[in-house]
């Protein structure tokens, strides 16, 4: 296997060649009765997670309540949320999973983004996508119709304007070589994953991104989707790029009850859960950022007992695996 490239602590960590790793993805709470989470005691939860051994946290971008949709995400801006979390961890990733790139000046997330990475010592994760909500377009005057080549010159933007003093055009603006953008990324970037197509073609996403992150699906189809995305990728690059994907879990009190699908993801017991991990990372996924809005154990159990009986295990194979 081809290793991954090493932009930064985070995603080096997060990240390895062959191996699976999981995250959480905030808010950590169950709130299956409504769209708004309370975030109560989000700080704690937070620090649990980190202390338990997780390798990442996930928050997304998720400017308006949209009723309809059903779910607020975790109410805060990300890149102020994520300001906060870097001075109150020390070693787990800090990601976004995804900044609505058409909804956001790329200047402002870029230099949020080199903020946090510098901040954090290295530990910044980007997650970009071209959105999926069609009301707030119109709220903030941006057409949805246009938001996938609005994505590909936003993107452009975020990796040019960060070198030193960039000379670039498009419709986001001009930058002439006589001025830079401060602070640069601690390593070598700011990495970006693009979530789902982002309204590109797979060949453009395996050229440009520094990862993948995609929806769950049944492990044929997914190990068929990611043979497609490193094959893309073996075209241009001498390294390989990580994949990933979220998963909601409601984890059962009995570890051995077995699974029931639910939408993108399972109700399950521990030992099935690790099962399926075990068959994600033999497929090649790098990744799972699980969210838990439908679990209805008490959290503080619910992540001990993942950490116990499914990270556990993951970690004592990758230590193998090291040694």
């Amino acid at each position: 296997m081809k290793p991954f490239e090493q932009i930064n602590r985070g995603f080096n960590s997060v990240f390895q060649t062959g191996k699976l790793s999981v995250g959480i993805v905030i808010p950590i709470e169950h709130y299956l009765n409504g769209p708004i989470p309370t975030m109560n005691d989000h700080l704690e939860k937070v620090k649990l997670v980190e202390s338990l051994g997780f390798k990442a946290l996930w928050i997304r971008d998720i400017p308006f309540n949209v009723p309809s949709f059903g779910d607020a995400g975790q109410l805060f801006d990300p890149f102020t949320y994520l300001g906060f979390l870097a001075g109150q961890t020390s070693e787990i990733a800090l990601g976004i999973s995804s900044i609505a790139l058409p909804l956001h000046h790329p200047l402002h997330v870029a230099k949020a983004a080199t903020s946090i990475d510098q901040l954090s010592g290295g530990r910044m994760i980007l997650g970009v996508a071209s959105g999926d909500r069609p009301d707030e377009y119109p709220a903030m005057g941006i057409d949805f119709e246009s938001r996938g080549e609005q994505f590909r010159e936003a993107f452009e933007y975020i990796r040019k304007v960060q070198e030193d003093f960039p000379d670039f055009d498009n419709q986001f603006g001009k930058v002439n070589g006589h001025m830079d953008m401060l602070p640069k990324a601690q390593g070598s970037k700011i990495p970006l994953l693009i979530t789902g197509s982002s309204r590109q073609t797979l060949e453009w996403n395996a050229k440009h991104a520094d990862g993948w992150m995609t929806y769950p699906k049944n492990l044929y189809q997914q190990n068929d989707t990611i043979r497609q995305w490193r094959e893309m990728i073996a075209k241009d690059f001498d390294h390989d790029k990580p994949f990933m994907q979220p998963l909601y879990v409601v984890l059962e009190a009995n570890d051995d009850a077995k699974p029931q699908p639910i939408q993108l993801g399972f109700k399950i017991g521990a030992n099935y859960l690790l099962d399926y991990f075990q068959q994600l990372e033999e497929i090649g996924v790098n990744h799972v950022a699980i969210n838990l809005r439908f679990n209805s154990m008490p959290m503080e159990a619910t992540l001990n007992k993942l950490a116990d009986k499914v990270l556990a295990p993951i970690h004592s194979k990758t230590k193998e695996l090291q040694s």
